[in-house]
């Protein structure tokens, strides 16, 4: 392997985990009901919170609080999903390379 790959590679590298490092450190904040169910997830793709507005906490109604907060999980997801994306195609230029996610 020539240095010059070696240089590339050790450059790649550094690069994903600094923009790992962003991407932890960055929250997006999923919606339903409007604004009765809030779920937050950094752009590692992890759920970090969930909040509920007391007013909708109904024990008779706890399937559609189920259902609002599945919607603001999957909110949140998609929003750390585009993220990742995005600050991934600054790295790689758009390339889509093995391995990297």
């Amino acid at each position: 392997m020539s240095n010059q790959f070696k240089n590339m590679q050790k450059m790649l590298m550094e690069s994903v985990a600094k923009m790992q490092e962003e991407l932890g450190a960055q929250v997006v904040e999923g919606i339903s009901g409007g604004g009765a169910v809030k779920a937050q997830a950094n752009g590692l793709q992890e759920i970090i919170s969930v909040k509920i507005d007391p007013s909708v906490v109904n024990p008779e109604e706890v399937d559609i609080l189920e259902d609002l907060i599945l919607v603001a999980v999957k909110d949140a997801f998609a929003k750390a999903q585009a993220l990742s994306a995005g600050k991934m195609n600054q790295i790689t230029g758009g390339l889509k390379i093995p391995g990297l996610f």
